[in-house]
């Protein structure tokens, strides 16, 4: 661990080391250090941190976040881990934390409470603010209106330039840094296109804004998301209005947006390759993990068993090992899977810069549990079927053993493979695959063979 001189700057740290210096704290129990430390820290800093920590350790953190940042680190937080800083919340202590937020975070921290709270603190909402969430509710989760932000500046074609300027100085807060264009609509709220800032300042002050719009890209809030992002890349475009059937303005779609869900779908795309559920974060508890994973280590332990089944069926002119030339292939891959998805959670971990410091032993602790749980249950499910297919005992207690202790020394593989390849300065992603394949294959194949020799032979 990183030796932090405690007089430092803590804001010049990285990801990393702020981490480190979160777990001291949490470590010493040092509350007001804690409180301290998350003032000085983003709203997004502060939700990657809380989900760098198991469950426990996070509630103790979330004690400590500033009360007026509260709710954007709600809203910032992964779907799977605002439930459980939420659970004791009261209607009250959610409507002073969304007194601040825009109608997408209200709307994103009101999908976890149930409808009688819900429905308390949208009764204390500011009338456009209610409507606002009420429109983002009506659309399907794939839908672009369920990403959208419905707060948007608008202007009418009708007035001058100097009025929107006007407009503009007496309501600066709806700037920001990002805003170029402004959306130009009618008075049936149909969008006419967009006027850009430079050309509010560029023309003459008493000219009309229907004079100076220029066309626009426009999402349809009913499409598919990934359409959406699809329209962004080959664009090249920050944002995009979003408008209904009727071409009416709605709302408007992000780039910030657009990225999140490229994020998010790479996350649910790399899990899935190694047959990891979404709903699994980093540090779920060993349980929810083993049951997330055994699912896939159920469907790999049917392909394996087929590809048992072909070598099987040149029993014929097998000799009397041939039931050890029949297993052999489960024994490795079931450990190769279970190695492959313990790889896939820790390398997305540290892309994210979510795991350094103590919560690696945390880790490896949970994994070399989660592989033992994963182990027997499937050791014992395949000695039954070489039981049953081969009536040997012996072969049945070696299959057995086999699996429990090639699935155990995978998941641990899976841990320390990129954890030593990154310590070495080589990327986990381009290589612990390789690694972890050849240690299972070798872990797996020895020890089925050498518990046949010492049993069998």
């Amino acid at each position: 661990m990183p030796n932090i001189d405690p007089t430092a700057n803590i804001t010049s740290l990285n990801a990393e080391d702020k981490l480190i210096y979160l777990q001291s704290l949490v470590a010493d129990d040092d509350t007001q250090a804690m409180a301290t430390f998350l003032a000085e820290q983003s709203e997004y800093e502060i939700a990657n941190l809380l989900e760098s920590f198991p469950k426990d350790d996070r509630q103790l953190i979330w004690t400590q976040v500033p009360l007026d940042i509260k709710g954007e680190v709600l809203a910032e937080v992964e779907d799977d881990i605002r439930p459980s800083l939420m659970s004791n919340m009261q209607a009250g202590e959610i409507e002073t934390l969304a007194e601040d937020l825009d109608a997408q975070d209200i709307a994103e921290i009101l999908d976890t409470v149930d409808d009688k709270v819900r429905a308390e603190v949208m009764a204390t909402l500011d009338e456009d603010v209610r409507i606002q969430v009420n429109q983002l509710d009506t659309y399907e989760d794939w839908e672009v209106g369920d990403y959208m932000d419905p707060d948007t500046i608008q202007i009418q074609e009708s007035i001058s330039l100097s009025q929107v300027q006007n407009y503009l100085r007496s309501h600066e807060d709806l700037l920001d840094d990002q805003t170029q264009e402004l959306l130009v609509v009618d008075q049936g709220q149909q969008l006419l296109g967009l006027l850009s800032l430079v050309d509010l300042i560029k023309y003459p002050q008493n000219s009309l804004v229907s004079e100076w719009i220029d066309p626009a890209i426009t999402i349809q809030d009913r499409m598919d998301i990934q359409d959406a992002a699809a329209i962004f890349r080959s664009e090249d475009i920050r944002f995009a209005p979003v408008v209904n059937s009727f071409g009416e303005l709605v709302g408007q779609l992000n780039a910030e947006d657009i990225m999140e869900i490229i994020q998010d779908d790479v996350d649910s795309t790399m899990k899935h390759l190694a047959g990891v559920s979404d709903d699994e974060e980093l540090f779920a508890p060993i349980i929810t993990s083993a049951k997330s994973r055994s699912i896939w280590l159920g469907i790999n332990l049917g392909t394996a068993l087929l590809a048992a089944a072909v070598i099987g069926q040149f029993e014929a002119v097998l000799s009397q090992v041939v039931a050890l030339a029949v297993l052999m292939p489960v024994v490795a891959s079931m450990g190769g899977i279970s190695g492959s998805q313990t790889l896939t959670v820790v390398i997305r971990g540290l892309a994210m810069g979510q795991i350094g410091g103590s919560n690696r032993w945390w880790l490896f602790n949970k994994e070399l549990w989660v592989g033992a749980i994963n182990g027997i249950i499937w050791a014992v499910i395949m000695a039954v079927i070489a039981q049953v297919w081969f009536k040997d005992i012996t072969i049945s207690m070696v299959i057995g053993f086999a699996i429990a202790i090639n699935m155990t020394v995978a998941n641990i593989s899976g841990i320390s493979i990129p954890l030593i390849l990154k310590e070495m300065n080589i990327d986990p992603a381009l290589s612990a695959s390789v690694i972890l394949t050849t240690v299972t294959d070798i872990v797996g194949f020895l020890s089925f063979l050498g518990l046949a020799s010492l049993l069998i032979l």
